[in-house]
């Protein structure tokens, strides 16, 4: 955690102190991709994969929107005395929130937000002949400050630290470090690392901006 306060750092101080119109960070957006979601379990440290699409939209100079919603599995193919059997565990993740940002310069902002989020957990047995399930559900809440930079006129990084509470889950702590590099002004290529509990999640992708 901090070799990412201290990289996320060293990327917004070096933003230049004026930018263009044309250079202002965009708070609409569409963006989806792959997504990873690695366990940190004892004995075991599952990588579930799969994909995520989120989106945000300003509905005030400084407040915006945002919503999202990710799915990643894994499949464990098992042997015992009766048969072979297979477990799928597959993680959904939808969200909803709001957003505030004020700029500190032109090139960098301070951004705060509120969310609401699920966690659906579902374990799948299917041994070809009985197929069961076991299904939790968490509603959690979850608020985080941060900053947004622009190092360039081609990329963006961003730094946040938030705390996530909710059912049937101790509250933590939640780190965010993410970046962009544009292709123009309309499109480019994110990427981002979040780590909450045992959790590290890894997304890659595309977004379009407006």
């Amino acid at each position: 955690m901090r070799k990412m306060l201290v990289l996320a750092a060293a990327l917004l101080a070096a933003a230049p102190m004026a930018a263009s119109a044309a250079d202002a960070m965009s708070y609409t957006y569409v963006e989806g991709g792959w997504m990873q979601q690695q366990i940190n379990n004892p004995g075991s440290n599952p990588k579930l994969d799969g994909g995520y699409l989120r989106g945000s939209f300003a509905i005030a100079e400084q407040v915006y929107v945002f919503g999202g919603y990710s799915t990643t599995s894994k499949t464990y193919r098992l042997e015992d005395d009766i048969g072979e059997f297979r477990l799928k565990n597959t993680l959904e993740q939808p969200e909803l929130g709001i957003g505030y940002h004020m700029p500190f310069t032109d090139r960098l902002d301070f951004t705060a937000d509120l969310a609401w989020t699920r966690i659906n957990n579902e374990v799948e047995f299917n041994d070809g002949v009985t197929r069961d399930s076991v299904e939790v559900h968490t509603n959690a809440g979850r608020g985080s400050l941060g900053l947004r930079g622009k190092p360039s006129r081609a990329t963006e990084a961003w730094l946040k630290a938030g705390y996530i509470d909710g059912s049937d889950m101790d509250g933590v702590w939640i780190g965010t470090l993410g970046g962009q590099i544009k292709f123009n002004r309309n499109w480019g290529v994110v990427g981002e690392v979040q780590y909450y509990d045992d959790v590290t999640q890894y997304t890659v992708g595309v977004r379009a901006s407006f």
